[in-house]
């Protein structure tokens, strides 16, 4: 038995062991307790105990046990709860919460599973965020596309529109953040490492005139490859390290080098290889869009429309925007943007279905209550990992919806955007040639049938019981 456990086990001891633990966090030198019974809590003997170097008695009880050591002992006393550290501990028999957790884990849910569950816990805390930012972004969004289209020209119109982008940027444009601590907080490293790594693949301070090169292909790097993916892949690769680290670096140096070699690590490793290899990605994604586009008609509708909802989920759907580009300098209008625009209606349909369904799931209805005004606006992400990505089903129902949306757009033909930027019903004063009836049938048309497709195959009650747990 380490030194560490020793202390731990001791630690539980005097405190009233588990039972009587709400929660447990640490900071560099402290194991910070939230007392259930402060009267079950042995202060004399935890004084006495070797390792321990003092005690603070606050809103938590502060156990003072050093750096390096405090990560340790932390940890194995957050083990032996069954939740992760920080998280609030159930009001149970212990004997019941240690034999649940082992059951838990005897479960063993499949990979693909055990994946969209992860995806769950990163992003469901942001959803308010997503929320709040999303609403003002499609706001914002429609005065531009109103200021576009020359409808609107009042000065004070362009200040407001560029205030409230402002507001939006400062969750949408640091998204890789708020994911690398999250998922940071999902793997068990350090919240603030994650968030550092995710920050890392926004470039930022790099010279636009001397840009990183692609060391396999000597073309300069973009901020953001790879997307928030590639943030979670980084994060998942610190965490390891990390766990290593605490394991073999002196306790007396620990708080030095561990975040250090940390960081440097992950840190050269996405830089140079993970998002090089996500470029490589998102170019061989952009040739089969490519090739899509040439088939023309309701097929290539239907498969832009289909594929573009899980590419937002990856992050990788920005690689539409040098192609919209093109065409609009070409032709003076962008056809691809309409059929993208329907995997988000195609997400609508599906979540007014689980919304009329979910009278008994009221977690489940708060964040559809939430997520829809935006999604509606074209802002997808919150329903993405609110909603349709935790529940599975719904989320292929609704890339079956946008496919749908996406053949009824190409079928019509000529259905065009004179400008770029969120789709739904924000893009209506974009929309070139006046097509609006024909956007109109696409829009209803995904909305209709991911309603459908997901009230009758993918939104049962015990599929939805499972949301928030």
């Amino acid at each position: 038995m380490t030194k560490e456990k020793q202390l731990a086990i001791q630690v539980l001891t005097h405190v009233g062991g588990i039972q009587n633990i709400n929660s447990i966090i640490h900071c560099m030198t402290r194991i910070r307790l939230e007392i259930r019974n402060e009267d079950k809590v042995n202060l004399d003997a935890l004084k006495q105990t070797e390792g321990v170097l003092g005690l603070v008695q606050d809103e938590r009880l502060q156990i003072i046990v050093g750096p390096g050591t405090v990560h340790k002992v932390a940890q194995y006393i957050t083990n032996e709860t069954g939740v992760k550290m920080g998280d609030q501990i159930p009001h149970e028999d212990i004997n019941t919460l240690q034999a649940t957790t082992k059951a838990k884990y005897q479960k063993s849910p499949n990979t693909f599973k055990r994946f969209t569950k992860t995806i769950a816990n990163i992003f469901i805390p942001l959803i308010p965020a997503f929320v709040g930012a999303g609403l003002i972004g499609g706001i914002a969004a429609l005065l531009h596309n109103f200021i576009a289209a020359g409808s609107i020209d009042a000065e004070w119109i362009k200040q407001l529109s560029l205030v409230l982008d402002m507001i939006k940027n400062g969750m949408l444009a640091y998204l890789a953040i708020f994911t690398g601590f999250n998922a940071a907080r999902e793997f068990n490293a350090t919240p603030g490492l994650g968030g550092v790594i995710g920050g890392t693949t926004l470039l930022t301070g790099m010279p636009q005139d001397h840009p990183l090169p692609n060391i396999f292909t000597g073309e300069a790097l973009i901020a953001g490859q790879g997307g928030i993916i590639g943030v979670i892949l980084a994060v998942w690769l610190l965490s390891l390290i990390e766990k290593q680290l605490h394991q073999i670096v002196p306790n007396a140096i620990d708080i030095i080098v561990t975040p250090t070699v940390s960081l440097l690590s992950v840190g050269l490793l996405t830089i140079f290889i993970l998002m090089p290899v996500a470029g490589w990605v998102s170019d061989g994604l952009l040739g089969i869009v490519n090739g899509i586009i040439d088939q023309g008609g309701a097929v290539s509708g239907f498969f832009i429309g289909a594929f573009f909802l899980p590419l937002v989920m990856f992050g990788l759907h920005h690689i539409f925007t040098p192609i919209h580009i093109e065409m609009i300098n070409q032709s003076g209008a962008t056809y691809l943007l309409p059929i993208a625009a329907m995997a988000g209606a195609g997400q609508v349909g599906a979540c007014l279905a689980l919304w009329v369904k979910s009278k008994r799931h009221p977690i489940l209805r708060n964040v559809l209550k939430g997520a829809l005004p935006v999604g509606f606006l074209g802002i997808g992400e919150p329903l993405i990992y609110g909603v349709t990505l935790p529940l599975v089903r719904p989320f292929f129902t609704a890339c079956i919806a946008g496919g749908i949306g996406g053949a009824v757009i190409g079928g019509i033909g000529g259905i065009g955007a004179n400008a770029i930027g969120p789709s739904g019903l924000s893009l209506f004063p974009l929309i070139a040639h006046q097509m609006y009836l024909g956007y109109l049938a696409g829009l209803v048309s995904a909305y209709i049938s991911g309603f459908i497709l997901t009230y009758f195959f993918a939104s049962s009650h015990r599929l939805m019981e499972q949301f928030g747990k």
